[in-house]
């Protein structure tokens, strides 16, 4: 392996914060897509968008690592992006309707003004513009098949998605990390943000659907126990995950430092995201009708999204014990069956919430996330405290 590079410090931007806020706007039209298709397809097409904007969304993350976002010519690009994701977004409730196209159009320029910020950064390092030349083509191809897919209907518009998202998601294993380079603890500190701004979405869910609606004992109660579960939420990924993540990334360097970088962050956050996502759906449908039982696809929602944020957990887990038997003897013993138990759990409880009101559904996966934290707190409190002693 080789040695860790020596990097400058660096830290999140107002800039990119900035950036972020249209992030947010997109984060909710997903869920708006998907609330007014209550059906298995609506969940699907929500989540085909939801993959292609957290998708353009890493390029600009991985972009800001490489450049100093606030150089002119990358602060006016930041801003034109900014414009063309903010039209993206307000497209996405009709992006598998009378919006597609727009909605293609404004993503392909999301994704060239990416690319050309790229070439940028690539004019200083020519391992960099090497490695831009074999990621390019596949991210301009994706974008393409986006906008294609806006000229059709049914199952051919779904078919010309996936194949948009094979090539978005394809062309980062192209090169196997060569010619990237990152900085740890800005990485890092990106992604944290973005969940919390995905966590964030939830709550403005939970305020969409009390909107309008007299304030009972059981949308009082729902609303406090969505709170605890989004804290839950919070808690199992920063408390020691996130830190974990960063100190293994920066014992790293090169390839083997984009690789983990690309699978732990890029891919794998991706469908915690979605999982939150989901959670914010089943929670605007609980706060909406707290004394019925949910319908089959809320309900999925509602539990199934937070099975999906635990279980990738575990993938997460799994990804980094495998780099770190190539690099150390540790073990991450913190992350051991809890979230495999936890994610489980959830799953089991979809049957019981398509009976249950929807109150006690939320009750139920309350119990089951607090249960989670304190697991954690008292099987694993001598390697949380030495992760945490250890953070980078």
């Amino acid at each position: 392996m080789d040695a860790p590079e020596t990097e400058r410090e660096q830290r999140v931007t107002p800039l990119e914060l900035f950036f972020d806020l249209v992030v947010v706007f997109a984060f909710t039209q997903v869920t708006q897509l998907m609330s007014r298709d209550l059906t298995w397809r609506g969940i699907g097409h929500g989540l085909l968008v939801l993959a292609a904007i957290w998708w353009a969304w890493t390029g600009y993350a991985w972009l800001t690592n490489t450049l100093e976002p606030e150089e002119f010519g990358v602060r006016a690009g930041m801003f034109a992006a900014m414009a063309a994701m903010l039209v993206s977004a307000l497209a996405v409730p009709g992006a598998f309707g009378d919006d597609a196209v727009l909605f293609g159009v404004a993503y392909v320029v999301v994704r060239l003004l990416n690319l050309v910020l790229d070439a940028m950064a690539g004019k200083r390092d020519p391992n960099l513009l090497l490695a831009l030349r074999g990621f390019a083509p596949a991210a301009t191809i994706g974008a393409a098949f986006v906008l294609v897919a806006g000229f059709f209907d049914g199952p051919a518009e779904t078919s010309l998605w996936v194949v948009a998202l094979a090539f978005l998601y394809g062309g980062a294993l192209i090169g196997r990390g060569r010619g990237w380079h990152i900085s740890p603890a800005h990485f890092a500190e990106r992604h944290g943000l973005i969940v919390i701004i995905a966590l964030g979405e939830s709550l403005v869910a939970l305020g969409v659907g009390a909107s309008g609606r007299s304030l009972t004992p059981g949308i009082v109660a729902a609303a406090v126990l969505a709170v605890v579960v989004i804290a839950t939420l919070w808690w199992a990924y920063f408390d020691v995950i996130a830190i974990l993540a960063q100190r293994e990334l920066s014992k790293t360097s090169g390839a083997v430092r984009a690789r983990l970088a690309r699978d732990v962050y890029s891919y794998l956050h991706m469908p915690m995201i979605a999982g939150i996502v989901l959670f914010a759906l089943g929670l605007k449908t609980t706060i909406a009708h707290v004394g019925d039982p949910l319908d089959a696809v809320p309900a999925a929602a509602l539990c199934g999204g937070l099975g999906v944020y635990f279980l990738t957990h575990v993938v997460q887990r799994i990804r980094m014990v495998h780099f770190i038997r190539h690099t150390s003897d540790e073990r991450p013993g913190w992350i051991g069956p809890g979230r495999l138990a936890a994610g489980i759990a959830m799953l089991a409880v979809i049957p019981a919430a398509l009976v249950l009101p929807a109150l006690a559904s939320l009750a139920l996966v309350t119990a089951v996330c607090c249960a989670l934290v304190a697991w954690d707190v008292i099987h694993y409190r001598e390697h949380r405290a030495e992760v945490r002693r250890a953070r980078p």
